[in-house]
């Protein structure tokens, strides 16, 4: 391992943390939330979405204690819109996945060429990040288009 900023790193990998809580907590909100005709494949999208989140969550507490540090007990932030449209939950998710792929990217830079283990766990979740972003972003254009959703 070369030299890096340790408690840089943490702070970041804590932060990471309490936003793949937040997923869990709001995916599991939206699978509630979720009414008509197509239910029930969109429940049951939105559950692996929270389990995803939980699993990502332990993974960063895990990178956490690798470098000795303290997991958080937070929790990142909990927004909705409060209107339960499947549209906006989506919309609200891929606000979401952005502000993790952001932080998974401010912990690449902090480590990239110095810890490989943990360049290679965030060039990871962001390949994951960026692939969720993309199934949400398809799932929020109208049949037919081709062209990426745009806010």
């Amino acid at each position: 391992m070369s030299n890096f900023d340790r408690e840089k790193a943490i702070s970041v990998l804590n932060q990471i943390m309490e936003l793949e809580l937040a997923g869990v907590v709001r995916y599991t909100h939206y699978a509630l939330m979720v009414y008509g005709y197509n239910r029930i494949p969109i429940v049951g999208w939105m559950k692996k979405n929270a389990e995803e989140s939980l699993m990502h969550a332990g993974r960063a507490g895990e990178m956490v204690t690798l470098l000795g540090g303290h997991p958080s007990l937070g929790i990142g932030p909990l927004l909705e819109s409060d209107t339960h449209d499947v549209g906006d939950m989506l919309r609200e998710s891929l606000e979401h996945e952005t502000h993790a792929r952001e932080a998974y990217g401010r912990l690449l830079e902090i480590v990239a060429g110095k810890h490989i283990l943990l360049e290679e766990y965030a060039r990871e979740l962001i390949v994951d990040e960026e692939l969720h972003a993309d199934e949400v972003n398809k799932m929020l254009r109208r049949p037919g288009e081709t062209g990426a959703f745009q806010f």
